[in-house]
């Protein structure tokens, strides 16, 4: 009598560790918030100091009057706001790889954007104003068919487009010169963005921790 072999378990998908990196990309957010902060801060400060009687940084034809005590430390404020905004964008999107890939693995279903578009959907014309948030909602979809996209996500991608809307928000269209005299002759749109992107950074926290604790927990249920 030939003895039967049992049909061998399907294999489990292999996973990429994802709770490191949100815990990184939560941390990177809390940071840019908190640069955003000072940036608001600043602003109030310039807006409070008022114009110096030298008039603007910038004087136009190609003449910048030196800089005052102030303006200067607005200067490293900024740019070290930016570095913190870059190093975010990178972890961000080293989370957002990880949890591509996993729901790749746990549903057998190819993402619906190609890997390119990880990077450059967020800088192509037009299509930024969609793309990042339909790979974020992918990956929710493709291991959660039945469920529904869970609220942070929508607030995450409504208050990032309301920080990019004209240039004031997270990428700046003007100089640093120039946005000091904006806040000079007129800062609450200023403050405004600051507040818009502050509250985006806390969105983006909550969905990372929500959207990766969702995947980790479904995991564990299927004992992978």
């Amino acid at each position: 009598m030939i003895e039967q072999k049992s049909p061998r378990p399907d294999p489990s998908p292999a996973l990429r560790p994802v709770r490191g990196s949100a815990r990184c990309a939560v941390a990177a957010l809390a940071l840019a918030g908190a640069a955003w902060v000072a940036r608001a801060v600043w602003h109030i400060r310039l807006a409070t100091a008022g114009q110096p009687a030298s008039g603007l940084p910038d004087q136009g034809d190609g003449v910048h009057r030196p800089l005052n005590p102030l303006e200067d430390s607005y200067h490293l404020v900024a740019s070290m706001g930016s570095a913190v905004t870059a190093v975010c964008v990178i972890v961000f999107l080293l989370w957002l790889d990880r949890m591509r890939d996993n729901a790749k693995a746990l549903s057998g279903a190819d993402p619906r954007y190609g890997y390119p578009w990880l990077w450059v959907g967020w800088i192509v014309p037009v299509v930024n104003l969609w793309i990042p948030r339909g790979m974020v909602a992918d990956i929710h979809r493709s291991v959660f068919p039945e469920r529904r996209l869970p609220a942070v996500v929508n607030w995450w991608w409504g208050l990032w487009l309301a920080g990019l809307a004209g240039g004031v928000g997270i990428i700046y269209s003007d100089d640093t010169d120039e946005v000091i005299a904006r806040a000079y002759n007129g800062v609450l749109p200023l403050l405004a963005a600051d507040l818009v992107i502050v509250a985006a950074a806390g969105a983006a926290a909550l969905m990372v921790h929500t959207l990766t604790t969702a995947q980790r927990e479904h995991v564990a249920g299927r004992g992978y």
